[in-house]
């Protein structure tokens, strides 16, 4: 592989073979500049990111990116398979690439159960990480980091961390993940479960396998608020389903704004007019939102309007969890509802080769 001035440049991967043969479980992984090859099955790297995707999930830009056809639709013979929903996250996060500076503040929300410091020596792992807008504020905290996304956001990602060196990055479907039981010592992935075709709480279920704890944010069915708020979402769900049927940018754009001018920052001023009463509190969408950037507001407009599959859970529910986990510990704070689920942590088998 040679840079553009002629120099020989070293693939990503060359220095983490053993990190990446005890993320698979692997006997041996050998790295050149087009791929790496895990016991001699072959993976594409792209700019970094190993594709782990059979081709015929693979998304559009990557197709083109590696002059590759078409092929045959995953869409009719598997009913989890959504391309829509890759597609519309691939576009989001083409849209929103950046780390913005309200992220840190939301961060600190997210990770409010979370012991941080606990992280020095982990593997942390973020599922559906997007762009890494968490996995940012993690990047100095721990030992490495594995990111891995369904869509081409992370490409997005992969430029978001130039100047780290313990992040590995995967674009894949978290529901066939090729790694070794526990291969992280702790997991995240928030907002991402309740938009799969398949049940998010048995996702979750499946997911004890890969680390000992594991921190999850899935919508909340409002089940602590007010019961005009859930006439409300009922309203919005119609409106959501209607534009996630259009692929079309230049409608989705303009719907954005239509929709941050025309609901949020009315909401938000509303509140904000409330709050010396202290009756802030009652106004749809004014907690998480007030004090937020114009852009990051449309960003979550776009993240809400244009997803197909939306589903949304009781606390109750989420401490049914218990059947599969130690503890489980759902924050009182918001985003509702965030939840660390903790097991018993096992020892990793020993691979040949790997001390």
């Amino acid at each position: 592989m040679r840079s553009r001035a002629g120099e020989a440049v070293r693939p990503y991967y060359e220095d983490k073979r053993d990190s990446l043969k005890d993320l698979f479980g692997a006997r041996a992984v050998d790295v050149n500049g087009d791929g790496i090859a895990v016991d001699g099955r072959k993976y594409p790297v792209v700019d970094d990111v190993v594709v782990l995707l059979p081709p015929e999930e693979w998304p559009a830009g990557l197709r083109k990116r590696l002059a590759t056809p078409a092929g045959r639709s995953v869409e009719a013979g598997r009913d989890d398979f959504a391309g829509d929903i890759q597609f519309s996250f691939g576009e989001e996060w083409s849209r929103f690439p950046e780390i913005l500076p309200e992220h840190e503040g939301e961060f600190r929300q997210y990770f409010d159960i979370v012991d941080i410091g606990g992280l020095a020596g982990a593997r942390v792992c973020d599922l559906g990480c997007g762009i890494g807008r968490w996995s940012h504020f993690l990047k100095n905290r721990c030992r490495e980091l594995v990111l891995l996304d369904f869509s081409e956001a992370i490409f997005a990602a992969r430029e978001n961390f130039r100047d780290a060196s313990n992040a590995l990055f995967f674009l894949g479907d978290l529901r066939r993940m090729p790694f070794r039981d526990d291969f992280a010592d702790f997991l995240f992935s928030l907002g991402v479960l309740h938009h799969l075709p398949t049940g998010a709480l048995e996702e979750v279920r499946a997911l004890s396998r890969c680390a000992p704890a594991i921190l999850i944010f899935l919508y909340y069915a409002l089940d602590n608020r007010p019961g005009y708020w859930r006439s409300l979402l009922s309203a919005v769900t119609r409106i959501r389903l209607a534009l996630s049927r259009t692929e079309d940018p230049r409608l989705r754009s303009a719907a954005t704004w239509v929709l941050t001018f025309g609901v949020y920052l009315p909401l938000i001023g509303l509140g904000n007019a409330l709050r010396p009463a202290g009756l802030s509190r009652h106004v749809p969408l004014y907690d998480f939102y007030h004090g937020k950037s114009l852009r990051r507001i449309r960003q979550d407009v776009y993240d809400r309007f244009f997803t197909r599959i939306e589903q949304r859970f009781r606390r109750d529910q989420i401490l049914g969890l218990g059947d599969t986990f130690r503890r489980i510990t759902v924050s009182e704070h918001p985003p509702y509802w965030h939840f660390l689920c903790e097991r018993d942590a096992v020892a990793a088998p020993s691979m040949p080769g790997i001390p």
